[in-house]
């Protein structure tokens, strides 16, 4: 018989990345099944940079350069801006934009654990209104082999008009502002069962891995529930209000990056609220603005700009949710 107090083994950081890596593994998979291997480069350059860049700022910084460069972090950080862009963008721009994560989003403000941004996303938000053409380049679901994706990634002529196509965000953004309605724009060759075609594979992948996230541990449900309902409670209201005009919760979380956010990005453990109560308020806020970017913004997809705006918000959310203290009737701040 075993009596408590019971102790629980401590969790490395490079144990809780090798993890989230393990679980983005799954939708990397149907990734290359529906879109294509050149996804695969692009991990590959930005992995590389990433750990070229946290080991450059970690000897100006006079830091351990050996434990905190093969912590992980740094290649977490690269995939999530390898996912979340255009697989066929040239790679100076996965570069740049793993430069922009790794150095200024993370080490100038005092490295990991203290950057109050999402990496990834801080990345993301400033590729797309420096490039914007090229961050909407998105190839068609099984229209590009891995060689002419391969051409494209290391700089050769972008002449994309047979190969690439609008998302399924994009197309129901600029079909909604015609006379189209969201019944007829379902039934185009831009959709599958649930939401963009090939891409609900790949929404299914991160499911997979985010639910291995959630059995192992690594991450707690608050995060991944409370930007999910944000974003089908949301989409629900207006949808119900409007259907021939807004699409549905489904089609929301089974459309652009809703899977890879809730359980990779979201999650994110240093840019994010830390009190359960404000997780969810912080998760559910992403899940808001991230919807009503997508439906009434200038861009398709707005789950980056959402994360960053939350992430402004996490002093105050942690401040107002602190937990009573244990004999105590109200949070600290009560």
């Amino acid at each position: 018989m075993i009596h408590s107090p019971y102790i629980r083994k401590p969790a490395s950081v490079q144990r809780v990345m090798l993890n989230v890596l393990l679980a983005l593994i799954p939708g990397i998979a149907a990734y290359v099944w529906q879109i294509g291997a050149g996804i695969l480069v692009n991990l590959a350059i930005a992995s590389v940079t990433a750990v070229a860049a946290e080991v450059l700022m970690l000897s100006l910084r006079k830091r351990p350069v050996m434990l905190a460069a093969t912590d992980l972090s740094a290649v977490v950080t690269a995939w999530l801006v390898a996912l979340a862009f255009p697989p066929i963008v040239p790679w100076w721009l996965t570069v740049f934009a793993v430069l922009v994560a790794i150095v200024a989003v993370k080490h100038l403000y005092g490295g990991l654990g203290q950057n109050p941004f999402n990496p990834a996303m801080a990345a993301y938000c400033t590729m797309i209104v420096a490039y914007p053409s090229l961050m909407s380049q998105w190839p068609v679901s099984g229209a590009v082999s891995f060689d002419t994706q391969l051409h494209l990634i290391l700089g050769g002529l972008r002449e994309l008009d047979a190969v690439t196509g609008a998302t399924a965000l994009d197309t129901l953004r600029t079909g909604l502002r015609g006379d189209t309605n969201v019944g007829e724009l379902l039934q185009t060759s831009t959709y599958g069962l649930l939401g963009g075609r090939g891409w609900e594979w790949i929404a299914g992948g991160y499911l997979l891995g985010g639910l291995f996230l959630l059995l192992t541990r690594t991450i707690t449900w608050h995060l991944p529930t409370g930007f999910l309902a944000g974003l089908a409670v949301t989409s629900g209201v207006f949808w119900l209000f409007h259907p021939d005009q807004f699409a549905s919760p489904l089609f929301h979380l089974a459309t652009g990056g809703a899977m890879l956010a809730a359980f990779f990005i979201v999650t994110d453990p240093v840019s994010g609220a830390t009190t359960p109560r404000g997780k969810l308020i912080f998760a559910a806020g992403i899940g808001l603005i991230a919807y009503l970017i997508r439906a009434f913004g200038a861009y398709p997809e707005g789950i980056a700009f959402a994360v960053l705006l939350m992430n402004i918000c996490v002093p105050l959310i942690d401040m107002k949710t602190q937990p009573a203290v244990f004999g105590h009737r109200g949070g600290p701040n009560s």
